[in-house]
């Protein structure tokens, strides 16, 4: 997947206009922060305010069944930054942890998103969390940090990052790689601080900001990719905000979250972009249930952080994936437009393509489709038919208009009963929702459509096999993907 197969193509979009009139694009991802968490999007069961982000909606357009491509973070961030499904690499469960962080999921010679729009050119920038792999080394080269099989120790300030977000299309980078070592600060590819984590969501607003105000007059537009670390463990909301919700420290970090993204959002406004920018407001996955103490959070607050979905963070019910989605871009976006298309996270890389005029070739964006279609009208089509689905445990899923196969007895993660007590219970292997009149996924419908069954387990297969969902000339998986995981599933799903 080299850089140089992509095509510049000459002529941009007649809507654009020349170059000096591409849009900035900002894309702010938060940390677990669940559907429901936005007031917005939850009226009637989200008690958390989130005035911003709803100020946001009124502007923009909000879409309801948007999703990201893995119920946990580094598979989901991966899928952004490449418009390709995170298990098509070495990654077929989990995040990235220990020794695993030391290589860099994104292959260096994948085109991720901030490459390509480097070849449009536009300046680009990575603040915040990373958690796609890089090592930090000393002067000699040698390894600076020192796992011991339960936590990371070091590195030392002054260390190296030789394989970070600037060997990955980044002209410039300031943050953290995960929440175990949120203490380490990096910039560009340097360890430059240690600071405490509750200082770390408002340091990444000031960045943000600060980047905003240095390249409002510049000639070249930019992409910034804010990955804040919030509302993600360890919950810690600046003493300002500590007790403002009324409902605990959960809630007041989702409130501290909702002011930093009005800090950039206003930052767009009072240096004179904001009509010109392109702005992108998400989360990686859904809320995580035992860090936010969901279930106190429902029965003493009447909030519910996946709204009325089921599940929450690494599993493959929607509360694991199904997050908030919402996109503004003043002179195209409709103010105020819901949008309830099928859309996934991976459209990042074509849609930004696409806007900036660069033609993909073959081997890069494999399972993105382009959004800008339907940001200038609600009613125009994607080529969106067919969206993939991955758990913490690897565990599958593929939705199709109303209906969702889910290849695994129970959540595919933490939330009850999970797959060994889903199989205890003698659950059926295989689950099927019409998500139509079954939002909550209440009705296992697998034992009455079996050709249904067989039709989207024989779709899911070909995604695999093609090494892309999109059309174009089949690619290569990086590893052998099972998407069965074990026998009862294949056996029920293909007979």
């Amino acid at each position: 997947m080299k850089l140089n197969k992509i095509i510049f193509v000459a002529l941009f979009i007649s809507s654009l206009g020349s170059a000096q009139q591409k849009p900035n694009i900002v894309y702010i991802i938060c940390d677990d922060l669940g559907y429901g968490d936005i007031q917005a999007l939850n009226p009637e069961k989200g008690k958390i305010l989130t005035p911003e982000v709803d100020a946001l909606a009124k502007k923009g357009m909000t879409f309801t069944d948007a999703h990201s491509a893995s119920a946990v973070c580094t598979p989901s961030r991966y899928a952004v930054l490449t418009g390709r499904y995170s298990w098509r690499s070495r990654l077929q469960q989990g995040v990235l942890s220990g020794g695993d962080e030391l290589d860099p999921l994104i292959a260096d010679d994948i085109t991720t998103v901030p490459k390509m729009l480097k070849t449009a050119g536009y300046k680009t920038t990575a603040i915040g969390k990373w958690h796609l792999g890089f090592k930090f080394v000393d002067d000699e080269g040698n390894p600076a940090e020192v796992y011991d099989g339960k936590k990371v120790i070091g590195p030392t300030i002054g260390s190296t990052v030789p394989n970070g977000p600037l060997s990955r299309g980044f002209d410039s980078y300031i943050g953290f790689h995960h929440s175990r070592v949120m203490k380490t600060v990096i910039k560009d590819d340097k360890v430059i601080d240690k600071m405490e984590p509750i200082k770390m969501l408002q340091f990444l607003g000031d960045h943000a900001t600060e980047y905003i105000a240095k390249e409002a007059d510049a000639s070249e537009p930019f992409f910034m990719y804010l990955a804040l670390n919030s509302p993600h463990s360890p919950v810690v909301p600046s003493e300002e905000w500590q007790g403002k919700s009324g409902m605990g420290a959960y809630a007041d970090f989702v409130m501290e979250t909702d002011f930093v993204v009005g800090r950039v959002l206003n930052a767009l406004k009072e240096n004179g972009i904001e009509d010109n920018t392109l702005v992108f407001f998400t989360s990686d996955n859904g809320c995580s249930a035992p860090v936010s103490k969901a279930g106190k959070l429902e029965k003493e607050f009447g909030h519910y952080p996946s709204a009325n979905f089921r599940g929450y963070k690494s599993d493959i019910w929607e509360g694991g994936h199904r997050i908030p989605f919402i996109v503004k871009w003043p002179g195209v976006i409709k103010p105020g437009t819901t949008n309830d298309q099928l859309v996934c996270q991976t459209s990042l890389m074509a849609t930004a393509a696409q806007i900036a005029g660069v033609a993909l070739d073959d081997t890069t964006g494999v399972d993105s489709y382009s959004m800008l279609p339907m940001l200038k009208n609600k009613k125009n089509k994607t080529g969106y038919k067919l969206v993939v689905n991955h758990s913490i445990n690897g565990k599958f899923s593929i939705r199709s208009k109303k209906w969702k196969l889910e290849l695994t007895p129970g959540s595919g993660g933490w939330s009850n009963p999970n797959d060994n007590k889903a199989i205890e219970k003698g659950l059926p292997a295989i689950q099927l929702y019409n998500m139509k009149k079954d939002p909550g996924e209440t009705t296992n419908l697998y034992e009455k459509h079996p050709k249904l069954v067989k039709k989207l387990t024989a779709e899911l297969v070909r995604i695999v096999e093609n090494g892309r969902s999109t059309s174009g000339a089949p690619q290569k998986n990086d590893v052998s993907v099972d998407i069965f995981k074990a026998n009862e599933v294949k056996q029920a799903a293909v007979h």
